[in-house]
């Protein structure tokens, strides 16, 4: 996937989480792995991790990519990361929590189709069956979400969350070709975590 020279060291986000999560007692943590089932069925490869940190806190930190080349041209290249502190209104991993959460990622987008209906897409990229975006995004937002125990070892867990996005992309006149049209910045305040996720907590 290109991106633009640019983009931001998104590389640090996954390391300093990942230093984070492992720092303090890590020896009586409860570790869940999952999977976001919407992200899974657009071929969109994910997986979160989630570890306790306290009786009622957890951190989450949840991964995207998607390298793909679609049939009509279509592109759809992205990688992100999700990282959320979680607090746990019961025990943790079970019930009803809220969560703050950070984002950020790289992208490089073209075509139409049912994307160009999500609401964040058709306020960014206006003319997405026209025009090829790449840049990046960052941001932070606020959720809540349901786990519901469905075994010993496995949840299903439901989360929304609104927040904020800043989005910096160039625009190029076609997928192919490397004519840079202009420079965007973008705003965007709305939906920005959606997850129906299978948990495996061990």
């Amino acid at each position: 996937m290109k991106f633009s020279d640019s983009s931001p060291r998104l590389y640090l986000i996954p390391v300093l989480c990942l230093f984070f999560l492992f720092h303090g007692e890590a020896g009586a943590q409860n570790v869940a792995l999952k999977t976001n089932l919407p992200y899974a069925a657009a071929a969109s490869a994910n997986l979160g991790l989630e570890v306790g940190l306290a009786p009622r806190w957890t951190l989450d930190i949840s991964g995207n990519y998607m390298p793909w080349k679609f049939y009509n041209g279509l592109l759809r290249k992205h990688a992100f990361v999700q990282p959320e502190a979680r607090y746990w209104f019961c025990d943790r991993f079970s019930g009803h929590f809220i969560g703050i959460h950070a984002h950020s990622g790289l992208f490089n987008v073209t075509g139409s189709g049912v994307l160009a209906d999500v609401p964040l897409i058709n306020k960014v990229f206006d003319d997405l069956d026209q025009r090829r975006y790449q840049g990046w995004f960052a941001g932070a937002g606020l959720s809540y979400g349901y786990a519901f125990i469905l075994g010993k070892h496995w949840n299903l867990e439901i989360e929304g969350g609104v927040g904020y996005s800043y989005i910096d992309n160039d625009v190029y006149e076609c997928e192919e070709c490397g004519t840079l049209l202009e420079n965007r910045h973008n705003h965007y305040v709305g939906l920005t975590k959606a997850a129906l996720n299978i948990v495996y907590v061990f």
